[in-house]
């Protein structure tokens, strides 16, 4: 159930896709009796397109998540493994194209490859099922060929394609990885999901050191937040779905914080 509310209530409560729903209400009501109600909901789809395209507020949703967990110190040594969270891959239309497509979020397998080369003794772990409601073809069936195109062996490659969401990401990644006490594993998703990433693994009982990638913002030092014309429609999509997937995901009991932080007694 919670997976089919996340893929019908929260795509609908999307910035850009509420704004479109309104917009397109305002005017099936201007042409009917209810015309003053059309005309102010076209009002509003406009003043919420100008506040989530054009406003720095893409950017105040997400620089908190993304500043939320320091980048990760090399020199504590070669970690246990790497895991690397799907979100980067297009299945359904790389199934269609014969190759793998990468609609966002590319820097998690560029940087797992990486890490992959400078410790050439870990296993990296690929997790990434499909997200549709209708199954369908899995993210981490395109992710051996990928690592292999990057350069590592396809022996160190280990896929998880099961999971629909960052939450069974968690669980069963620890199903294969059976971590043991002490052990260091990195995490390596983009920088706006880690904090509810790292939920989620905490939640599993699977303490993970945070490798932020793929960022958005520029950060807090940076003044300049207004960029080309409603592109931070994006941002504010992104920004605001992960802060509603953090509190649905803590309201639900899935998780235990609602914005969790970073513990180094936890990696101690």
């Amino acid at each position: 159930m919670y997976f089919f509310l996340s893929k019908t209530v929260g795509e609908l409560l999307t910035p850009s896709t509420f704004i479109v729903a309104i917009a397109s209400a305002g005017l099936l009501l201007i042409v009917c009796r209810w015309s003053v109600l059309g005309g102010r909901l076209l009002v509003l789809s406009s003043i919420l397109l100008v506040l989530c395209g054009l406003s720095p507020l893409g950017y105040w949703l997400l620089q908190p998540l993304e500043s939320r967990f320091p980048d990760w110190d090399e020199s504590r040594g070669s970690p246990a493994g790497v895991i690397v969270l799907g979100g980067s891959i297009d299945p359904a239309l790389s199934a269609a194209r014969g190759a793998a497509v990468f609609p966002a979020g590319a820097d998690r397998l560029v940087a797992a490859a990486e890490l992959g080369r400078r410790y050439p003794n870990i296993p990296i772990i690929f997790t990434g099922g499909s997200a549709n409601l209708t199954d369908g073809a899995r993210e981490a069936d395109f992710a051996v060929g990928i690592f292999a195109r990057l350069g590592l062996p396809t022996e160190r490659i280990v896929i998880e394609r099961e999971s629909r969401n960052t939450f069974e990401n968690a669980k069963l990644v620890k199903a294969i990885t059976v971590p043991k006490p002490g052990e260091h594993w990195l995490l390596v998703t983009s920088a706006y999901h880690m904090p509810r990433a790292v939920a989620s693994f905490r939640a599993a009982g699977f303490f993970v050191e945070p490798y932020p990638v793929d960022w958005l913002t520029p950060g807090l030092a940076h003044g300049n937040l207004i960029d080309r014309p409603f592109y931070g429609l994006r941002r504010t999509d992104r920004g605001l779905h992960e802060w509603v997937g953090l509190f649905a995901d803590w309201v639900s009991g899935r998780n235990k914080e609602l914005f969790p932080a970073y513990h180094p007694s936890e990696i101690n």
